[in-house]
């Protein structure tokens, strides 16, 4: 079997993914062209594997529960330079990706999207209430020009392997931002749409459970 060539001055979008078959196939679709597809496969119950797959996408298994550990897989098993991360559930456009590269290419550390919502009721409201407080947290104690926790990422592979493992679940795009801060790095923020999920339901936001559990690993880092 050939092997497909990954130029490593390239970008590899790096999608954690639990039980997110429905919603792959659109987000797949969206991802630019140029760009690498890496799935990681975090316990799913459903056909994402297979699904991912079909569609062209690198598939990496990760059995240990979490989105840190899924996010911190993918970027571990990428072979480009820089690295985007996004969900798998269609909330976010692939499609503006290219805007955070650029701003990485242009010499920030750290390009994070802030989610703008398309329509009322997407975000839910404990949900939004909860990352204002959070941000403005990372504002005043860390500096950190941000609005949002950096759903949508992008930076290079290498820097963000300098920090060393970080929180396994919820808490890892927080540690990561805190982990910037403590280093120097330059984060950049941009605007991006937020838009309903195209299938399945929120992990995090879709219930109160979700919400609070990830609550308690915002917590933990923030403390």
């Amino acid at each position: 079997m050939t092997e497909t060539y990954v130029d490593p001055r390239g970008v590899t979008v790096v999608i954690p993914c639990r039980d997110e078959a429905d919603a792959l196939p659109e987000v797949l679709a969206a991802i630019p062209a140029g760009y690498y597809a890496l799935v990681v496969d975090n316990g799913s119950t459903d056909a994402t594997a297979a699904v991912a797959r079909e569609r062209g996408a690198t598939v990496v298994r990760e059995d240990r529960p979490g989105y840190g550990a899924a996010v911190q897989a993918g970027i571990t098993a990428a072979c480009t330079e820089l690295i985007a991360v996004l969900d798998g559930d269609g909330s976010m456009d692939p499609a503006e990706l290219p805007g955070l590269v650029e701003l990485v290419r242009d010499g920030a550390d750290l390009a994070v999207g802030r989610r703008r919502p398309t329509r009322a009721g997407v975000w839910p409201w404990h949900a939004r209430l909860g990352n204002l407080l959070i941000a403005r947290r990372l504002r005043r104690k860390y500096g950190l020009p941000v609005h949002d926790i950096a759903a949508m990422r992008v930076a290079r592979r290498t820097t963000v392997l300098s920090l060393g493992p970080l929180h396994l679940r919820s808490g890892y795009p927080l540690e990561l931002l805190v982990g910037a801060a403590d280093a120097g790095w330059r984060v950049v923020e941009r605007d991006i749409s937020y838009r309903p999920r195209a299938g399945g339901r929120s992990k995090v936001s879709g219930s109160w459970l979700g919400t609070l559990c990830a609550t308690m690993d915002f917590l933990a880092v923030l403390r």
